[in-house]
């Protein structure tokens, strides 16, 4: 049985009508970075329903995820967190606000640097991330099971080539 093409999906109109209004102009790569720009905030919004669930932001499972992910006794500075997560030290200053509100996270005053501070996962933010967690795997799995296996993993190897070129300091970025 002859597969039947499917239809221009929305990248495919977009290059469509720059092709035709900018002639002059390569738009190749949309075909590549749109579908992946939209890939990605179609993937977002799947995992934030899982979050949403547990009460949490995407952002708020992050620093639970990387607390839990620290092994016992479930803490770091917050500057270690914000290094961890990709985040300014002042977003996760207020991340930490809400988790301690909710009693999720505790701080102190470090041991070695009377100025630092530690986060530290309560027992309720151990259970949450770890019952979160372990949904958030399944969904994961969910989603990677739309493709198939020999798929997947061409895919993680491309990406994972593409992304260490992009993060590899340039010429300029050396001095």
């Amino acid at each position: 049985m002859e597969e039947r093409p499917s239809p221009p999906d929305r990248v495919a109109r977009i290059q469509a009508d720059w092709r035709r209004e900018r002639p002059d102009l390569d738009v190749g790569p949309q075909a590549v970075i749109g579908r992946l720009h939209r890939l990605a905030d179609r993937l977002t919004e799947e995992l934030c329903l899982v979050y949403g669930r547990y009460g949490l932001s995407e952002g708020e499972f992050d620093v639970l995820a990387t607390l839990r992910r620290a092994g016992a006794p479930f803490e770091r500075a917050p500057g270690e967190l914000a290094a961890h997560t990709m985040v300014t030290t002042g977003a996760m200053t207020k991340r930490i606000d809400r988790l301690e509100r909710a009693g999720l996270v505790t701080r102190r005053r470090a041991e070695d640097d009377q100025r630092g501070r530690i986060v530290a996962l309560t027992r309720p933010g151990r259970e949450l991330i770890d019952a979160a967690f372990t949904e958030h795997m399944r969904n994961e799995r969910r989603l990677l099971d739309l493709l198939t296996e020999a798929e997947a993993g061409s895919l993680e190897t491309v990406l994972t080539t593409w992304l260490s070129r992009l993060d590899r300091p340039g010429p300029s970025d050396d001095g």
